[in-house]
């Protein structure tokens, strides 16, 4: 059997779990970025296909590979993947929803924690010995405990069950906003309280965003938004970038509507130096804190996340259904 893997071979093989199984499968690597036009007819006779989370699979590929049982995105997203022509071909779309929650969550409380405790301006401030300076002014103006915050999760999967379950030990109030409230009994385990959209820009500390990129959510964080939000209140992005207009919250940051954000994502990506985000007024740049887009990208998560694609080829290869199908394919 033969394994088409549109991504980093280095990261494929590193994590490649070993058996008579994956051991026997033939594959053949493609980068990221590779045309159609580039896979090689013999490979184009493939069974199972591995792709980056973010890899583009058009009807146009699908309807070439005849063979094709299965597409299994290496992370969460799978929206480059055209599941209505893998649908009709009878090949299963599958994801592997939950694999980074953890990690997700570990990088939201870090951003939440490092907004908090003032880390970009009080890095900055230390390597120009003037440490006694910012404690000084930090001892008047204060810093906030992450405990005494509220928190509000715009979404309520995977990731943001774990960002509440990562919160209990700190003693935060949490909130949630999705379209349908959970039962009793999940707000009762993750100690989390349903809240309509508005009260929460109203109300809340913190709003981390936890949704994925659709029509709906795609620039649902604008100016009205950000607007909405108490001016010493923050904004968390673990999700995606463009969920935020990021003209809009450059201008919050700048004018001081909100206290500032974290960013683990911007868009597009890769990040260009134009990004308005990247170009605040000096005196505003401490207000936005970035890290690279690594909050899922744990080597735990990939572990994980390759043992479950070659768990669900192997299920294939037996004509059992594998798990986490996105295509609706029965």
């Amino acid at each position: 059997m033969k394994a088409l893997i549109i991504g980093s071979q280095t990261r494929y093989e590193k994590y490649l779990p070993h058996s008579s199984f994956t051991d026997s499968v033939e594959k053949s690597y493609y980068p990221l970025q590779s045309p159609i036009e580039d896979i090689a007819p013999a490979d184009l006779t493939a069974d199972f296909m591995a792709v980056d989370a973010i890899a583009r699979v058009p009807a146009s590929l699908i309807h070439k590979m005849t063979n094709l049982k299965i597409i299994h995105s290496e992370g969460v997203a799978y929206n480059g993947i055209d599941c209505q022509a893998a649908r009709e071909q009878g090949v299963y779309v599958c994801n592997n929803r939950g694999i980074n929650a953890d990690a997700v969550a570990e990088q939201t409380i870090l951003l939440m924690l490092g907004l908090l405790r003032h880390v970009v301006e009080g890095d900055a401030e230390v390597r120009q010995a003037r440490q006694i300076q910012m404690k000084e002014r930090l001892m008047v103006s204060g810093i906030t405990e992450l405990g005494e915050c509220h928190v509000g999760l715009i979404g309520f999967g995977d990731i943001a069950k774990s960002v509440a379950r990562f919160l209990q030990p700190f003693g935060c109030q949490v909130s949630y906003y999705a379209t349908r409230r959970k039962s009793p009994e999940i707000e009762r385990e993750y100690h989390v309280s349903w809240m309509e959209l508005p009260e929460m820009m109203r109300t809340c500390d913190f709003i981390s965003i936890h949704v994925p990129v659709t029509p709906e959510t795609t620039g649902m964080i604008d100016k009205n938004f950000l607007q909405g939000m108490r001016r010493d209140a923050y904004l968390i992005n673990t999700a995606r970038g463009e969920i935020v207009d990021h003209e809009a919250l450059r201008q919050a940051l700048a004018e001081g509507w909100i206290a500032g954000a974290g960013l683990d994502t911007l868009a597009p990506e890769p990040v260009r130096k134009d990004n308005p985000l990247l170009n605040l007024p000096v005196e505003r740049k401490g207000r936005v804190l970035f890290s690279p887009h690594i909050a899922g990208i744990t080597t735990q998560t990939f572990r994980r996340a390759h043992r479950n694609i070659w768990t669900a080829f192997e299920k294939v290869s037996r004509q059992e259904r594998p798990d986490n199908i996105v295509n609706g394919l029965v």
